[in-house]
């Protein structure tokens, strides 16, 4: 049984652990690397080489989102392999990334994630829900704006405090688009913000590691896209960390489509959080 102060059920999150389940069955059927490394040979409206585990995940979350748009739901789809696709309002949102870190599932590595936000407006700052679950921990991070954010149904403290070593750096800085160039371009400010760095090749992942301060922030080196970025954003803030998109004017005017607009940087306070922005090359 959920805790007391777990999240209520409603659609929305039906739907995110119906796809959950169906997507657990699609990588347990394909254990090895050679099986998860087959692509479907198109390429995905984010831009990448589109592995069949993407797709057959993409299709499990599209038929629960066909199921709530038949149920009546009205709402538009942000997809890494689709695209954009309509469902009969422009105005709601729903972003996804049906496998975020993909590489790490294709490789057997244990971080990667279905990624969920539905958004009432244009932009990250609009998003109501995000939900991530982790298929290589199994744990299923979970906020509403204004409720919280939660871990496999207890709510994250949202007075947990970063942790810094004896000269002022952070002890534990999580990174992602760990290209070597994008790392070597961004070497100065890692030095100066980070004692140790932790790489888990997944921004929704890493990002709900900041919500419950098991790293102390956490930098995409690089532009991410919004379905990479936009339901741990979410969980972050809602368990009482920041969240910026620096080459915005306002931290979360970060648009939700399809282009990489800025890079994403996280933090358990906003002092840490203005020193992480400073890093991307």
């Amino acid at each position: 049984m959920a805790p007391a102060d777990s999240l209520p059920d409603d659609d929305w999150l039906v739907a995110c652990r119906q796809a959950t389940q169906t997507i657990r069955g699609i990588l347990e059927a394909r254990p090895t690397v050679l099986e998860r490394a087959e692509e479907t040979g198109n390429t995905g409206g984010g831009g990448d080489r589109t592995l069949c585990i993407d797709s057959e995940a993409e299709a499990a979350m599209f038929a629960e989102l066909q199921t709530l748009h038949d149920g009546g739901k009205r709402f538009t789809v942000v997809s890494e392999e689709r695209g954009e696709v309509g469902f009969g309002d422009a105005g709601l949102r729903v972003v996804i990334d049906p496998i975020d870190g993909s590489l790490n599932a294709k490789r057997g590595l244990a971080h990667h994630a279905l990624s969920v936000a539905v958004a009432d407006g244009p932009t990250v700052a609009d998003v109501i829900l995000g939900y991530v679950y982790d298929f290589g921990t199994r744990e299923e991070w979970v906020a509403r704006r204004g409720a919280g954010a939660f871990l496999n149904g207890a709510r994250l403290d949202p007075a947990l405090e970063e942790q810094r070593v004896h000269d002022g750096r952070l002890e534990v800085l999580a990174i992602e688009s760990a290209d070597p160039r994008w790392v070597a371009a961004s070497m100065e400010g890692l030095l100066g913000a980070a004692y140790r760095l932790r790489a888990m090749g997944a921004i929704a992942v890493s990002l709900c590691q900041v919500a419950a301060a098991r790293v102390d922030g956490m930098v995409s080196l690089r532009s991410c896209r919004s379905f990479d970025a936009a339901a741990g954003a979410l969980i972050v803030a809602e368990a009482g960390g920041c969240v910026a998109f620096p080459r915005f004017d306002e931290p979360l005017d970060a648009p939700l489509d399809l282009q990489p607009h800025s890079p994403v940087v996280a933090a358990r306070s906003s002092e840490a959080l203005e020193l992480l922005k400073t890093i991307p090359g």
